[in-house]
């Protein structure tokens, strides 16, 4: 039993019955696919709800016994576990709810719980009032799914175009309905349901809330009343009703009562209708396809007994309470027998088709026309439904055609009684009082029936015979022998009845027959056959008119004559100016009969003229009649003001034609109808003025002020002349504006009506005037001008545009504005009341005036206040957007904008006024400081705050059509739904506007987010849950949401695209503010899983609209890198993997679990298993899908084609013209466009040019047009280019912020494969857009450094032996070199522009080669292999993929090479950079030197050397101390680095040198401006971000490239040495003082030491005596001088060693550590490590390379050090002294030393790489430590990272030990060297006494002592040497420098010479010369 009693949430008699309601209006009105078969199994489960139509589940002792336990024992709910415990209060609710409505308490208790559910959709309401509303709703559900049903049934009258298989559903499910008594459910439900009633019960029980709430609930009761009725209706339109049935829609009709206005409700319309439509049998004669069985199915024909029970019910019957109601269905019965009786079947029913002719009397009797008139037209109902107003034109007809002899009798009659009436009036007695009226009536229900044509069907057209305009006899059968089709005998009769009637019309028909011409003559052909029947109405013109009036009464030339007569008599009577009897009407005026018939000619008048074109002008330019002129006759008579008004509403009907507007607009102004200057000595005023306040103001009446106000909006919308009144007063329309405004508009609050609705109406008409001259307005900067005028003589002011004396009142504090904003709260205030008033339409358009006022002038008042500040004019305005946060004077606060946004409240009844609120707001919110106060307005009221967010909510939340389908306003259902859908776009863009400003905004508070607290603090709920309400991203999510669990993806995108774009920007923008973003990620990835439900329907396709579904697309995949950046960061794992697996996947594969919570083992599994090739049916990536969605191709507008204007002004004006609009696109503005081309076009003077007007209009649209094609090319081209940008900042975010385990490498490689080779074939077919190649290009750029880096880390974490059999690493070589392909052909098919986008594929070709870049071996100084080996060794995979890649450049040819050296030499400088990297890199593989030799030929080599000259300029400037600017440095370092590349081969280095290299760096000045200053140069002025290096620094980074590529060149051209060495050497005289600096400095850091490093490698090998040798003829001063320089270089570089090695070695140690800070990487140390022993190996070089020079034997040898070989004390040597030979030996004993210290170093380290794995974690941070800066930085990386990195430092460290060594060792050879050559000099061939011998004798042939002089070698000194050498050089020195050997140079397999010169030099000190 429990199961049963197991409450539906949903609520039974709500949920489904919604659903049901959907499901019909999908299948019938939307057509939704696979909808027939959702209905089929939604009426099988429903069909007891239609059986049982509106009956509720019964109450039960035993429901009620469950529910009062459940407050303790609890009860079962669908879809929850265990019973949920009520509380008390909700118990007693369901009771009453159950009691009220007498239903089950287990569905008021679902009630109520559906009531919880739905709450935060009804803010203000309790759970019982929304379970009314509730109740309700599922009623209405039921009956409009019935009605629904019922109208798509094949049927006679109308079909709604279903598919058959629906239509018979539908007819099958219904008819099975009927067998079951519909009928009679329906009529009884009708009776019983009643407002009030339900009311009162409702009453009782409190079950009715705020105004609101009551207009909700009785709305729908009315609907479900209606709806039922409807039901009826439509079912006897399609097929007749059975007798029983008919009987008892009769039974029901007899108790109908009408309304207090007598007219039937629309419930009881319906009723009749269906009635009335149960006896139609018009349809027979359309000759349908299936008559026939109609025929069959109609019981009129079949049944005999259904006609003789409803003739004798409707004959015999009892009275009915409304006589005229059954004299109507008598009429149609009566009419069915007669049309019945000339049907070959009606001879059966011969008995009661005779009495047709009774039962019409019977009718006429009853008072049928009258009751058509008053009760069935005059019903609200019945001009809402089309088919009303068919039956009731059917019935009005056939009685006119099937019953001629009694509209004869009827006429008989009149003209009976119309002669009694005569008489009576002569005998002066009353008439008498049973005169019939049944003509007159009739012709009054025609009149009125075809004036209201809401559907614009014009079916009076049937009372026109078209062929009677052709008068002439001769044509009756063919019109110029063109056959005329008879019109049908139907309209034959009737246009005879109209002509006839008209015939000798009696007085008492004249009017009812002029009102019935007035509603014939309703319609564009209608009017105009009106028109010419009074046309031929009128006597032949060639009659005297002196003999009076003859012809028709009812002709143009009888009533413009009997006006003409008014005219002449009435103005007899107009008194003097002066006289003051002008109030009273004089005696003989017009009588009230005379008034009736003139006011019913008037409307006449006024219908044709205003339908028909032709009419107007004809009427208007007739030369007798003059009607115009009569009638403004007429006004200045004195007449009544309703014949003025009647009067002026024709005069705007004549004004609709801008012809007669201009002239009408003068006759005005010459009448003086509205006074606008006096005449001379005038003493009082006169006109309209004087009317509206002394005779309309004491009547209290305005139909006079209200048609001027409507004559005046006609003549503005026509023409609006500048002229006017002209010579008599300062031109122009400021008068009338002045009346308007001050006498109408301000006044008509303060002036009492007798009618209350026309206040309304009179703010009404006036407001509409302004609105349009605002509109028209566009503000110039001649309207800021004082003009003058010249007037009588004197000048006068000129009177401005009535637009910008307008603007000027509303941008001021003003009495319009405070109106304008009283009417609003006004308006408000009336609306918030939901009841209807007199005048309620009338107000409500006076506020949407209001509110398009303020609308206009918001938008037009930048461009007026930017003119009036240029004009500098003194007027004062203020910016009305701050007038409106005035205060208000009725409430006393500033609310003013608070009641604009009331209106959104309205926006169900009021869509318009919603619309221009929404507008108006969103003006507003383009301003901060506006904002902040906005949102303190809005919020500080509790109630009013809740009803404005319910207002916003309400118009985002409601389903409207699909948008763009129809611009069209013709169909009132669209035009509200196109209405409501902008009003939508409006609110976003007023959210996107606001949340783009920063701080509190109104965006903020209306999405829900805290505006009082900080932002970031925000709890995003759903609605409901904690108190939260329903905000304005609650309604855009479940707009995007709809649809989004389906297959087809969100229902919006494809319904309203451009609204589910600015939806979708809302919540990127929600997303990418810091401030928001948390708590709204939290709460879209927690309560809705949006980003996943919608990223699984990428991508979107909209046919028809990419632009739209471009864009929507865009801001999804931002928000979606967003979401995986902000996961990634915050380790979410599941949420990332899954929306990675969604983007990358390439398999069929089912979506994961909904809940998005992977467990670990499925989450480690869909890691390894993701996307792995298996069986499995590849699909395309999602991200290449969404690639494919983006169309690279835009075809372009063609040229113009112009014949008349220049193409090259027009394109200067269509510029001229463009503006950026609100989403940043540069757009041209078409309006603006199409004005300034007509006024050219205007300003054309001539014949010869109005005669070629069309086709210069014809050329101007041509224009345009290619202007909004081109707008149109622009918005999509930068679509596309957003969509592409979003797209690669997914793809970017996906593999730069996404942990990399997520993607193991070689999918990563697969996935970045993928990506490149799509991204290449789009951007290279023909089509591509070159917009977008900048994008493509930066992408490419992205993904291949990820490619290079993601192949580099998988060669690292495996080693080099990996290449994988298919190629280099997990992708195949073959997918690399189409890569490659593909990037070459990108890189050429940019041409010669686009080199900034060039700069990125250069980026990416460099990242591309950079994966054959090897990586660092370890240098494991073990003996390898042998040379032969090494040759025959297989070729390794780097080597093998860059032969192949080389091959692949090479094919490219010169086209490539002419591209990127031309890049190289010019342009932007990053593109110059990386192209002259890309040089560097190429030339780095290219063995064969093609790339060289085509620099070299091609000249571009000469053009990259001399441009040195011009850098040299640039870098000047960077070494000045304030900030620089560092592009020229980093070009320069970029050029230098490529001329050393190419230096390195000795073809290379001789090219250069021959192109003048050296010669262009002699003349660098920049080498001269070493900073000198020594703070600078140590601390430098430091840039506090650390950037910008410090002047030093710049230099050094300028200096050290030459430096290198001096050494390089040196080093290639070894065999041509001695040319480049000279050429060196002539640089480094030039710089010779720079250097001299350098070498002395005190300085110490790394760079000093790699300055001096590299300066002492270029001296070494240059500064000798042999660069003199170099054969050119120099001569001897030169020479003398050169010889100095060198001598210089020679000491200075001794001097320098003595300080390393000797004195300062302890100092400068000590100084390594100081100056590598702690926090340093320790690469720094041992570069300086490097550098120091390099120097002291440089010096040494040069020492040997000297001594081998001077002499080959060593008693000729040069002396470098003195004979002591004692270690120098620490005191620094004097640099006059020369070092001494023990200086050699202590650099040789420190070698020795730091050689071992390294080796162990070195020995270390191996032993550590060789088991990384297993070094403790300690060690292995450490080692980390040394290559991430921070010790933050250590902790956050992976432990597979850890130990990549930790090999990589440990490679670098034995490669560094393995440096070192080599250095060691080779300073110790030389040291040997050295000290044998100078030991075996001095202790061999040395004459101590000899005086002449210098100690440093420069050159053999020098001659003289250029030395040190004065030094002797004495004996002495010599035997010192030789014991000191002996002691110093002992055993264990011996030792250790043969063990170096041992380690080191055998290892090396190259043998040194150390042991042969250890040898010696012992035997030389043991054995010296006897």
């Amino acid at each position: 039993m429990a199961a049963q009693m197991a409450v539906n949430s949903g609520a039974s008699l709500w949920g489904p019955l919604k659903e049901l309601f959907q499901a019909v209006e999908g299948a019938v009105w939307r057509r939704q696919p696979e909808s027939v078969h959702l209905l089929d199994l939604q009426l099988k489960k429903h069909k007891p709800f239609f059986l049982s139509l509106f009956k509720n589940p019964p109450k039960s002792a035993e429901q009620r016994d469950k529910l009062r336990k459940a407050s303790t024992e609890g009860i079962a709910i669908q879809g929850q576990q265990g019973a949920r415990l009520l509380p008390d209060q909700l118990i007693a609710e369901t009771f009453i709810l159950s009691d009220l409505f007498d239903l089950g308490e287990l569905a008021a208790l679902e009630l109520l719980l559906a009531g919880e559910h739905q709450q935060p959709h009804f803010p203000g309401l309790t759970r019982g009032l929304v379970a009314v509303l509730l109740y309700w709703d599922g009623k209405r559900c039921v009956a409009n799914s019935l009605r629904t049903l019922i109208q798509s049934r094949h049927g006679k009258t109308f079909t709604l175009d279903l598919s058959p298989e629906l239509v018979h559903l539908t007819t099958r499910f219904t008819d099975e309905l009927m067998a079951q008594g519909l009928t009679k459910q329906i009529l009884n439900l009708v009776s019983e349901i009643s407002v009030t009633r339900e009311f009162e019960r409702l009453q009782k029980e409190r079950g009715l809330g705020s105004e609101k709430h009551r207009k909700e609930v009785s709305d729908l009761i009315k609907e479900c009343r209606q709806s039922l009725a409807e039901c009826l209706f439509a079912w006897t339109c399609q097929s007749p009703l059975s007798k029983d049935y008919t009987l008892a829609v009769i039974d029901y009709l007899e108790t109908v009562t009408t309304e207090a206005d007598g007219s039937l409700d629309s419930v009881n319309l319906a009723v009749v209708m269906a009635l009335v439509y149960c006896f139609d049998v018009s349809f027979l004669d359309q000759g349908m396809e299936d008559r026939e069985d109609f025929l069959q199915a109609l019981p009129l024909l079949t049944e005999k007994q259904y006609v003789a029970a409803v003739h004798s019910r409707l004959v015999n019957g009892q009275a009915w309470k409304l006589p005229g109601l059954k004299a109507v269905v008598q009429l149609a019965w009566a009419l069915s027998l007669r049309a019945l009786s000339q049907l070959p079947q009606g001879a059966a029913l011969v008995e009661f088709t005779e009495a047709d002719e009774a039962l019409a009397d019977q009718a006429l009797l009853g008072g049928v026309f009258l009751f058509l008139t008053e009760g069935i037209l005059g019903s609200d109902g019945f001009s809402q439904e089309e088919f009303y107003t068919r039956r009731l034109h059917s019935i009005i007809t056939d009685f006119l055609a099937l019953m001629p002899m009694k509209i004869k009798q009827l006429r008989n009659r009149a003209d009976e009684d119309a002669r009694l009436i005569h008489m009576a009036l002569q005998m002066g007695s009353e008439p008498p009082s049973s005169l019939r009226k049944d003509l007159e009536h009739l012709m009054i229900l025609i009149g009125e029936f075809y004036s209201k044509d809401s559907f614009g069907l014009e079916l009076a057209l049937e009372f026109w015979c078209p062929s009677e305009s052709l008068q002439h006899t001769s044509l009756t059968g063919s019109f110029l022998g063109v056959a005329l089709q008879r019109p049908p005998h139907k309209q034959v009769v009737l246009s005879k009845f109209v002509r006839q009637m008209g015939d000798l019309l009696p007085a008492t028909l004249y009017i009812p027959y002029l009102r019935m011409l007035k509603g014939l003559a309703n319609g564009p052909q209608c009017s105009h056959y009106c028109f010419s029947l009074l046309k031929t109405n009128g006597a032949p013109h060639g009659e005297n008119r002196q003999t009076g009036v003859s012809g028709s009464l009812v002709s143009w030339e009888h009533f413009f004559h009997s006006l003409m007569l008014y005219h002449e008599n009435l103005r007899r009577d107009v008194p003097s100016v002066d006289s003051t009897q002008y109030r009273h009407l004089p005696i003989r005026g017009i009588t009230q009969r005379e008034l009736e018939g003139l006011t019913a000619f008037l409307q006449l008048l006024t219908t044709i003229i205003t339908w028909s074109e032709n009419a107007r002008l004809a009427l208007c330019e007739h030369p007798q009649w003059t009607p115009v002129v009569v009638m403004l006759g007429l006004l200045q008579c004195s007449v009544q003001p309703v014949l003025k008004g009647q009067i002026l509403h024709v005069l705007a009907a004549f004004g609709k034609s801008p012809e007669i507007a201009a002239s009408l607009w003068q006759s005005l102004e010459y009448t003086q109808v509205l006074q606008t200057h006096k005449a001379p000595g005038q003493r009082q005023a006169a006109g309209i003025e004087v009317e509206l306040n002394e005779i309309e103001s004491s009547c209290e009446e305005y139909p006079l002020t209200r048609a001027f106000c409507h004559l005046i909006s006609t003549l503005v919308e026509s023409a609006l002349p500048v002229n006017l009144g002209a010579g008599l007063r300062a031109p122009g329309f400021q008068p009338y504006l002045d009346f308007l405004r001050d006498s109408v508009f301000l006044a008509f609050p303060t002036r009492a009506y007798r009618r209350p609705a026309e206040k309304w109406e009179v703010a009404d008409a006036v407001l509409e005037v302004f609105h349009k001259l605002l509109k028209e307005y566009e503000p110039q900067a001649s309207d800021f001008l004082q003009d003058m005028v010249e007037l009588q003589g004197e000048q006068v002011l000129a009177h401005k545009p009535p637009g910008h004396s307008l603007m000027f009142h509303l941008l001021n504090d003003s009495a319009i504005l405070s109106l304008c904003l009283s009417l609003l709260e006004e308006g408000a205030r009336q609306l918030d009341t939901y009841a209807p008033f007199p005048g309620k339409t009338h107000l409500e358009k006076a506020v949407l005036h209001c509110l398009c006022l303020l609308d206009l002038a918001l938008q037009k008042e930048v461009t007026f206040m930017d003119i009036l500040r240029q004009s500098q004019t003194s007027l004062l305005v203020s910016p009305l957007e701050q007038l409106l946060q005035g205060v208000s004077a009725q409430s006393r606060r500033a609310d003013h904008i608070t009641n604009i946004a009331r209106y959104l409240y309205h926006s169900s009844s009021n869509p318009e006024a919603a619309f221009q609120s929404a507008k108006i707001l969103r003006r507003i919110a383009r301003y901060p400081n506006i904002q902040t106060r906005l949102v303190g307005d809005f919020t500080h009221d509790q109630g009013v705050s809740q009803k404005l967010m319910a207002g916003f909510v309400e118009c985002l939340d409601g389903e409207e059509a699909q948008e763009g389908l129809t611009t069209d306003d013709s169909d009132p259902e669209k035009r509200v739904a196109r209405i409501r859908h902008e009003t939508k776009i409006h609110i976003l863009n007023l959210l996107i506007t606001s949340l783009e400003l920063k701080g509190h905004n109104l965006g903020l508070y209306l999405l829900g987010y805290e505006v009082k607290k900080p932002v970031s603090s925000t709890n995003l709920q759903d609605p409901g849950v904690l108190g939260c309400p329903r905000s304005c991203l609650h309604a855009i999510l479940s707009l995007l949401q709809r649809g989004s669990e389906g297959r087809s993806g969100p229902v919006l995108i494809k319904e309203a695209p451009h609204l589910a774009e600015l939806c979708y920007q809302v919540i990127y923008l929600l997303c990418a503010c810091p401030d928001t973003s948390g708590p709204t990620m939290r709460y879209l990835r927690t309560s809705q899983d949006f980003l996943f439900s919608h990223l699984q329907h990428l991508p979107f396709i909209l046919q028809g609209n990419d632009i739209a579904a471009l864009s929507q697309m865009s801001w999804l995949m931002k928000t979606a890198a967003i979401e995986l950046r902000v996961t990634s960061l915050n380790r979410q794992r599941s949420h990332t993997q899954r929306l990675l697996n969604l983007l990358l996947d390439d398999q069929q594969d089912t979506l994961h679990s909904a809940d998005g919570e992977i467990g670990m083992e499925e989450e480690s599994r869909s890691v390894s298993g993701f996307l792995h090739f298996g069986t499995v049916s590849k699909v395309r990536r999602r991200l290449l899908s969404v690639l494919d969605a983006i169309d690279f191709s835009q075809e372009a507008p063609e040229l113009l084609q112009l014949d008349f204007f220049e193409r090259a002004q027009i394109e200067q004006v269509i510029t001229n013209c463009e503006h950026v609009n609100e989403q940043g696109h540069t757009v041209c503005n078409v309006k603006l466009l199409h004005r300034v081309l007509v006024a050219e076009i205007n300003a054309l003077q001539g014949m010869a040019a109005i005669g070629q007007r069309p086709l210069l209009m014809e050329e101007v649209n041509s224009i345009l047009q290619q202007v909004v094609d081109r707008n149109r090319v622009r918005h999509s081209l930068s679509a596309k280019r957003h969509a592409l940008q979003s797209w690669r900042n997914l793809v970017e975010t996906i593999l730069t912020a996404c942990p990399s385990e997520f993607i193991p490498a070689d999918q990563r490689q697969l996935i970045i494969r993928d990506l490149l080779l799509d991204l290449h074939d789009k951007v290279l077919s023909e089509d591509a857009a070159e917009e977008l190649m900048p994008i493509v290009a930066g992408a490419v750029f992205t993904l291949t450094a990820h490619l290079s880096q993601s192949v580099l880390s998988e060669q690292q974490g495996v080693g080099p032996e990996s290449g994988s059999a298919s190629g280099f690493a997990s992708i195949a070589n073959s997918a690399l070199h189409l890569i490659l392909r593909k990037l070459l052909d990108f890189i050429l098919c940019t041409g010669g522009g686009f080199q900034r986008l060039r700069a990125h594929l250069y980026g990416a070709l460099l990242y591309y080669l950079q994966i054959t870049h090897k990586p660092d071996e370890p240098e494991t100084l073990q003996t390898g292999t042998s040379m032969w080996e090494r040759l025959t060794a297989p070729e390794d995979c780097f080597s093998k993929l860059q032969r192949e890649n080389l091959a692949i450049i090479e094919s490219y040819g010169t086209a490539l090479m002419e591209v990127v050296c031309r890049d190289a030499c010019d342009g932007h400088e990053i593109g110059r950079m990386l192209a002259l990297a890309v040089l560097d890199r190429v030339l780095s593989i290219d063995k064969q030197n093609q790339w060289l030799v085509y620099l070299c030929n091609s000249g571009y080599l000469r053009v990259l050397v001399e441009s040195l000259r011009q850098d040299d300029v640039a870098l000047q400037t960077l070494l000045a101390p304030q900030s620089p600017l560092l592009k020229p440095l980093y070009i320069y370092e970029s050029k230098m680095a490529l001329l050393t590349r190419v230096a390195k081969t000795a073809q290379g280095a001789m090219e250069l040198l021959r192109c003048g290299l050296v010669a262009q760096l002699v003349e660098c000045q920049v080498f001269h401006m070493l900073p000198q200053n020594d703070a600078l140069r140590v601390f430098g002025q430091r840039d506090p971000s650390g950037f910008i290096p410090s002047p030093l620094e710049r230099y050094r980074q300028i200096l050290l490239p030459t430096l290198r590529l001096l050494r390089v060149i040196l080093t290639s051209t070894t065999t041509q040495h001695q040319q480049g060495a000279a050429q060196i050497l002539q640089w480094l005289v030039v710089y010779s003082d720079v250097i001299q600096s350098i070498l002395h400095g005190q300085d110490m850091s790394s760079g000093a030491l790699q300055e001096i490093s590299l300066l002492t490698a270029i001296v070494s090998k240059t500064a000798l005596p042999g660069a003199l040798e170099t054969g050119q003829e120099i001569n001897s001063a030169a020479l003398m001088e050169i010889r100095g320089h060198i001598c210089r270089f020679q000491r200075q570089s001794l001097s320098l060693l003595v300080r390393l090695a000797g004195t300062d070695r302890a100092r400068y140690l000590k100084q390594f550590e100081d100056a590598v800070a702690p926090g340093d990487l320790a690469e720094k140390r041992e570069e300086m490590e490097v550098a120091m022993q390099q120097i002291c190996a440089n010096i040494m070089e040069y020492c040997q390379t000297l001594l081998l020079q001077s002499s080959a034997e060593a008693q000729f040898t040069l002396c470098l050090f003195s004979p002591s070989a004692s270690e120098p004390a620490d005191v620094a040597v004097p640099s006059a002294r020369v070092p001494s030979l023990g200086l050699v030996l202590v650099l040789l004993k420190n070698s020795a030393t730091d050689f071992f210290r390294y080796h162990h170093s070195h020995r270390q380290s191996l032993s550590k790489l060789e088991r990384v794995e297993q070094l403790p974690p300690e060690e292995l941070k450490e080692l980390c430590q040394d290559l991430v800066s921070g010790s933050a930085g250590v902790e956050k990386i992976s432990s597979v990272q850890r130990n990549v990195l930790a090999k990589r430092r440990l490679v670098q460290l034995v490669n560094n030990r393995a440096k070192l060594l080599a250095l060691c060792s080779y300073i110790i050879e030389t040291c040997l060297f050295v000290i044998w050559r100078h030991l075996e000099f001095y202790l061999l061939y040395c004459t101590p006494s000899d005086p002449k011998t210098s100690l440093l004798p420069v050159y053999k042939d020098a001659g003289g002592d250029r030395g040190l002089s004065g030094s002797r070698v004495s004996q002495q000194d010599l035997e010192q040497l030789q014991s000191d050498m002996a002691s110093s050089f002992n055993e264990s020195l011996q030792r250790k420098l043969l063990e170096v050997e041992g380690l080191y140079s055998k290892s090396r397999s190259r043998h040194t010479f150390i042991q042969a010169l250890t040898r010696r030099i012992r035997g030389l000190v043991h054995h010296a010369k006897g």
